[in-house]
């Protein structure tokens, strides 16, 4: 008995009592989600900087001018080849010229934070995309990589070759790739409905009150004998 007192004050997390707390709760859990979801939204659509890319693509070739042929050990070389350009073309040897030229207002190193090169399929194909919140802006940067780049590479190495086998555009058909509103109003929503469900669960379990006989038997392990009804004082004064 003083065991079974004991434990009154630990409640045992029942799986179906968090399923019928969830039931009862449905429509407050939706509700919070839908704000949430409408809220992140409404903050994504006009509150985050929207950013536009520019993307373009180049090919390292490591071919003898005099063969016709390609074997797999040239290709190979190449693979490398576009690698290590990758790492060149990010580097001040490009990037320094590239702000000089264009006269940008932004170091060499503010300008790299914006560019991403990198192969395509572990390929000797290399693609260079710059996001940034104007289109015009990105496409006039990654078009004077590409001039520049090819230069510098040669002078610093002497095998191979790069070549430009699409030149400097605007991607996603001119729209913003980034801030993806439907994805952060989805995030909003899982947001809220998590929050509130917490809220819920702890003041679910935080409260040693009991609500049902069910309550009483469980906890204290003894058999009801009787109850004292609840009673309409309103009601009771009537009827005397």
């Amino acid at each position: 008995m003083e065991e079974n007192i004991e434990r009154s004050g630990e409640r045992e997390i029942d799986f179906s009592v968090i399923i019928n707390l969830f039931k009862r709760n449905i429509i407050p859990l939706l509700l919070v989600a839908a704000v949430f979801g409408a809220g992140f939204y409404v903050y994504s659509r006009f509150f985050i900087t929207k950013k536009y890319e520019a993307s373009a693509i180049l090919i390292v070739n490591n071919l003898n001018k005099s063969k016709a042929t390609v074997n797999s050990t040239e290709i190979s070389a190449a693979q490398s080849l576009a690698d290590a350009y990758s790492i060149i073309i990010k580097s001040d040897a490009v990037m320094v010229p590239v702000v000089q030229n264009l006269g940008l207002n932004v170091t060499s190193d503010q300008l790299k934070k914006n560019i991403t090169v990198s192969t395509i399929n572990s390929t000797q194909v290399i693609e260079i995309t710059m996001r940034h919140k104007d289109a015009a802006y990105a496409k006039k940067v990654v078009s004077e990589i590409i001039k520049v780049a090819p230069h510098e590479i040669q002078k610093k190495v002497a095998s191979g070759s790069i070549k430009t086998i699409s030149s400097a555009r605007i991607t996603n058909g001119g729209a913003p790739v980034s801030p993806n509103n439907v994805r952060n109003g989805l995030i909003g929503a899982v947001v809220g409905f998590v929050l509130m469900l917490a809220i819920i669960l702890i003041r679910e379990f935080s409260n040693n009150t009991f609500k049902t006989e069910e309550d009483l038997t469980r906890v204290l392990g003894i058999p009801i004998l009787g109850m004292i009804p609840s009673v309409d004082t309103k009601s009771f004064n009537k009827s005397v």
